[in-house]
């Protein structure tokens, strides 16, 4: 009996469409439950529709009656929660939304194993969380203990669905592991992040939006390294109930796109006027100085350590947007070119 079958919560998005293509390599049965929004990945892109292993379902994790109906019905062995609005622009934009879906979608799904919890075993349930849980203003790296200081609607939601998954493992005793990750970039991300942004302006020759003076400090990760992050938790025996995943690769928004406009020019169209693409726009509200994450636990016990160095990333995405004009077609058409040039 395969054992291996996981439910992806969210799996149409950015990191779930790349976690969903990992998986399938490695013989996992996946069931995908998205809702469908303006930045999800058509499966036609992905070029998994055709795979045995690859099951989708199209409902709102927010409707408790469904939810409840589909996990008695696949019995996972492993959940994947990474069902979530998470633009920091649109959260400011409209904080209720995102309230009620982050927070919603994530009490449906463990209210519903909860209530089968007897019935089948699950045996790791995968909280999927964010960086900015720990605010933005420390000078060292965050580490798993630390405190929580949210300081967007986004952040906000994403610490209270955290607090819902600690309490379920306490009260409950369900085996869930919360996994804060730092920026993502890569592959099928909708072009309203900073990278893609700044690919798909220079791919148009258009200016780049930055916000304030561009000092603002991220860490970043090139997706398939957080998938694998992902990948070794669900396999291997775990011994924490959380693990920061981290590259340790950290730089301010405007040496990153600095960095971006080097490798674009000379690696894959020569660029005019190099030194003035870049146009600095008012700064977002309560926008975080810093980001930086301690991710020696899990480096330390599971032996997990990113692949890709930021350059290898960079290269790998720019090739991909290029090679996949289609999917930034689809990107404008969907969304009717809104927001599309925004800066994370």
């Amino acid at each position: 009996m395969n054992k291996k079958i996981v439910f992806i919560a969210g799996g149409s998005g950015f990191i779930g469409t790349n976690l969903v293509k990992k998986l399938l390599k490695f013989n996992f049965i996946v069931h995908n439950v998205d809702k469908i929004s303006y930045c999800s990945t058509p499966i036609h892109f992905t070029g998994i529709k055709k795979n045995r292993n690859y099951f989708f379902h199209k409902f709102d994790l927010c409707n408790q009656k469904k939810v409840d109906s589909f996990i008695k019905k696949i019995k996972p062995s492993f959940v994947v929660n990474l069902a979530a609005e998470s633009h920091v622009d649109r959260s400011i934009d409209n904080p209720k939304k995102f309230f009620i879906n982050n927070v919603s979608s994530t009490l449906n799904i463990l209210e519903a194993i909860r209530n089968n919890f007897k019935n089948f075993k699950i045996n790791k349930i995968i909280h999927i969380s964010t960086d900015e849980v720990y605010g933005g203003e420390i000078k060292i790296p965050s580490k798993e203990e630390d405190r929580y200081i949210t300081n967007s609607p986004y952040s906000a939601s994403k610490a209270s669905t955290d607090h819902l998954c600690n309490s379920y493992r306490k009260t409950f005793n369900l085996p869930i592991i919360i996994l804060n990750c730092c920026n993502n970039f890569g592959p099928f991300q909708f072009p309203e992040k900073l990278i893609p942004t700044t690919i798909n302006c220079l791919r148009k020759n258009n200016k780049i939006p930055l916000y304030g003076n561009g000092k603002n400090v991220r860490e970043w990760i090139y997706v398939d390294d957080f998938c694998e992050a992902i990948k070794i938790v669900l396999e291997k025996k775990i011994r924490k109930s959380r693990y920061n995943i981290g590259s340790k690769k950290r730089i301010s928004n405007i040496k990153l796109i600095k960095k971006i406009i080097n490798i674009f020019d000379k690696k894959f169209k020569n660029l005019k006027n190099k030194k003035n693409l870049i146009k600095y726009v008012v700064d977002r509200p309560g926008h975080d100085f810093k980001y930086s994450l301690n991710s020696n636990n899990i480096r330390n016990e599971l032996k997990w350590k990113s692949k890709y160095s930021m350059t290898e990333g960079i290269n790998n995405t720019i090739r991909w947007y290029l090679k996949n004009n289609s999917w930034l077609k689809h990107c404008n058409k969907k969304y009717n070119g809104q927001r599309l040039g925004k800066v994370l």
